[in-house]
């Protein structure tokens, strides 16, 4: 069983418009409404690809349940922990001649919450796949990711690391099995700025001396690198299409890679997770099964 967890889930507003004017009226033309974070981007995806997951995070009030309802309406199981209080996040998402986001705060996650999240992390075991993805409200430690792996570092479970700077860094130690920056994120890690392949691959060798079992690196319109367990590195094209949405791309491709890689071939995985972002990216919400497919033959 692969389970996500979102720690900050939210209804992504996205509103489409001719011109944004600021300190007047503005009227949309369009408006569309998405059950959002990182994780459970993931789960909707390998769900549209056939894997079963679980959604694990935090919701609270009106928003958290309508959130719940959208995911369990995809087809993916969920076991959120519920707050007492506050409200999930609204995202909103602005598209005119420029995209402006406004993202929420979120509720507060106390203690005891973050106590019944380890409880049910306690049902994971051998072979299942644990997705930690994106960034942490204020109201959690800073090293919450190094505090779930600590956790669960007995158990023999592969453990995927979408995130950035700190969040990412400070998890190596533990061995998570595949890690996905971006180019501009790894060479932030590295305090650079990475100019080819060869830097980058450089410097997805150092994240693997680190501990990093594998490393996915996405570049956008340059297509991807994968440094594996093996050592062996895998470069794969950009699937063609124009891009309408650059959100959840990312956990696309995140998604595309743990369900190519059921059979244990590397090069697949690559493709998929490839094939999947794009179809994302072409896409005015999550990618679908059959624009995957349909991009997935441009790779072969």
């Amino acid at each position: 069983m692969v389970y996500t967890v979102t720690f900050n889930p939210a209804i992504d507003y996205v509103i489409q418009m001719d011109e944004l004017k600021t300190g007047s009226v503005n009227r949309s033309k369009s408006e569309r409404m998405y059950c959002g974070g990182k994780g459970i981007n993931v789960s909707i995806v390998l769900r549209e690809l056939g894997i079963n997951s679980k959604a694990l995070g935090f919701v609270a009030g009106f928003t958290g349940k309508a959130i719940e309802d959208g995911v369990t309406e995809k087809g993916v199981q969920t076991d959120f922990v519920h707050l007492k209080s506050g409200c999930s996040r609204i995202n909103v998402k602005i598209k005119s001649a420029d995209e402006t986001e406004i993202n929420g705060q979120g509720p507060e996650i106390s203690d005891d919450a973050i106590d019944r999240l380890y409880d049910k992390l306690d049902d994971l075991s051998h072979g299942d796949v644990l997705v930690l993805a994106g960034s942490i409200p204020d109201s959690l430690p800073s090293d919450i990711y190094e505090k779930i792996l600590s956790h669960i570092s007995d158990k023999k479970i592969r453990i995927v690391v979408d995130a950035t700077k700190d969040l990412l860094l400070n998890v190596l130690k533990y061995k998570p099995f595949l890690i996905k920056p971006n180019n501009h994120e790894l060479g932030e890690l590295f305090g650079t700025e990475l100019k080819s392949i060869g830097e980058i691959v450089d410097c997805a060798k150092k994240l693997k001396e680190m501990g990093a079992v594998n490393v996915l690196v996405s570049m956008a319109g340059d297509g991807a690198i994968l440094l594996d367990e093996n050592g062996e590195i895998h470069q794969c094209g950009v699937c063609k299409g124009k891009v309408k949405n650059s959100v959840g791309a990312g956990d696309s491709m995140v998604a595309g890679f743990i369900a190519g890689l059921e059979n244990g071939d590397y090069e697949y995985a690559l493709k998929l997770g490839t094939a999947t972002g794009g179809a994302t990216a072409f896409s005015d919400e999550l990618a679908k099964k059959d624009e995957i497919y349909n991009l997935l033959q441009q790779l072969n």
